[in-house]
């Protein structure tokens, strides 16, 4: 009867230092094994490394073996080996065809209440983790946690029981413990994102725009009361602008100026913009605002396209009235695909980034659609949140590790 192969997994810990994986290779190498799996991670200095390997019915396992545990003993590592069966491997390979998805966990620090909720949930949901990486940068003991940033990335494979009830869960998990989190199918589209609209007011700037402009026209409260109805949803978006405009009458365009050269940015933005600008993202200003700073951003950022409303002004004074379309929620939506259109891209590599009811319609036709410190309402329309720290977070979604953008 003839010799079968052989499968193992060897699992390697200890210490991390360089050589390691360099000296078992050399040993694989000399006995002509296989690679059929392999995986390595360092934490806190401390290394595991699994091989799967395969050893041909020419080779014999025990001398193999030796010779690892002999290594590893004189590097001061530990070796387990588990033998494998061929039914047991072949179940792990008709496995690969399932659904992944990426999980990632967007929080100032990252807590163990907060892990162990989204892991049960994952594991009740028939999940499985296959890889789990630290996308942000180590974080200075004693830090002030408004400054720090604590992200984890889960890839994980297999199909949900309910996925609407886990992203329902989730959302519940999220405004229980203080962390985003963001669950996207792993595909083409999640890896190759190309372009990104933004909302401008309370997105890209701290600031609703009218009610600065209200405050120095002396007709804040009244501005204020209709911005945050048409926020809410509670008022036609487009019934509202014509109201509020037509309270700024009369307010110099000297203004204008002024107000723009102290909007506030909001956290990370200049980051943002800094990161999607290297790699080749197109970028878009998608506004109820107005084109005045809508403009002044773009200069200020770099920003490929800005499409607002633009404020009629006569004899150096805002008339009350505005030129042209008014840039409402499901204009923003046909802007969205038109720009889209014009750079070949996919609807599938957009991201779209609002806060309020008027910004839903084109989140809901991004691929990636995020509610940004959002409405309630807002965010439980939309498909992701970000609430914990500034818009910088959308570069973890996408997958960027701050060690790669922070160089």
């Amino acid at each position: 009867m003839s010799k079968q192969r052989e499968i193992f997994l060897l699992n390697v810990t200890g210490e991390d230092k360089p050589g390691v994986t360099a000296t078992l290779a050399d040993i694989l190498a000399e006995h002509k094994v296989n690679i059929l799996d392999i995986g390595q991670a360092v934490i806190h200095n401390d290394l595991g490394l699994g091989i799967l390997v395969e050893i041909s019915e020419k080779e014999k396992s025990s001398p193999i073996l030796k010779d690892i545990l002999f290594n590893a003993y004189e590097m001061g590592f530990n070796v387990k080996f588990t033998p494998i069966s061929e039914k047991r491997y072949n179940e792990w390979v008709d496995h690969q065809g399932k659904e992944r998805f990426i999980i990632t966990l967007i929080s100032r620090k990252l807590t163990a209440t907060q892990l162990s909720k989204v892991t049960r949930l994952i594991s009740d949901q028939g999940l499985n983790i296959d890889v789990i990486s630290r996308l942000s940068g180590r974080i200075p003991l004693g830090e002030d946690e408004g400054l720090t940033k604590s992200v984890a990335e889960f890839s994980v494979r297999g199909t949900p029981r309910d996925i609407e009830a886990m992203k329902r869960e989730f959302i519940g998990i999220s405004g229980q413990t203080g962390v985003d989190i963001a669950f996207q199918e792993d595909n083409i589209y999640r890896r190759n994102r190309r372009l990104v609209c933004f909302d401008m007011d309370s997105t890209l700037i701290q600031a609703e725009v009218i009610d600065e402009l209200a405050r120095k026209a002396g007709v804040y409260e009244q501005v204020s009361n209709i911005t945050e109805a048409a926020m809410r949803g509670d008022i036609d978006f487009s019934e509202s602008f014509k109201q509020r405009i037509a309270l700024l009458k009369g307010l110099d365009e000297s203004i204008l100026k002024e107000v723009a050269e102290n909007l506030p940015l909001t956290e990370g933005a200049e980051r943002l913009f800094r990161i999607l600008k290297k790699y080749g993202y197109r970028t878009a200003i998608l506004s109820g605002g107005f084109t005045y700073f809508g403009n002044y951003l773009k200069n200020k950022l770099g920003i490929d396209y800005v499409f607002a409303n633009e404020l009629e002004i006569k004899d150096g004074k805002l008339s009350g009235r505005h030129i042209g379309d008014i840039i409402d929620g499901e204009k923003k939506a046909e802007l969205l695909k038109l720009i889209a259109f014009k750079e070949d891209i996919h609807l599938e590599q957009v991201i779209a980034v609002g806060d309020g009811s008027n910004d839903l319609p084109m989140l809901r036709l991004a691929g990636l659609g995020i509610a940004f410190h959002a409405k309630p309402k807002v965010k439980a329309s939309a498909k992701h949140s970000i609430s914990t720290i500034g818009l910088d977070a959308i570069l973890y979604l996408l997958g960027f590790r701050d060690r790669e953008i922070n160089m």
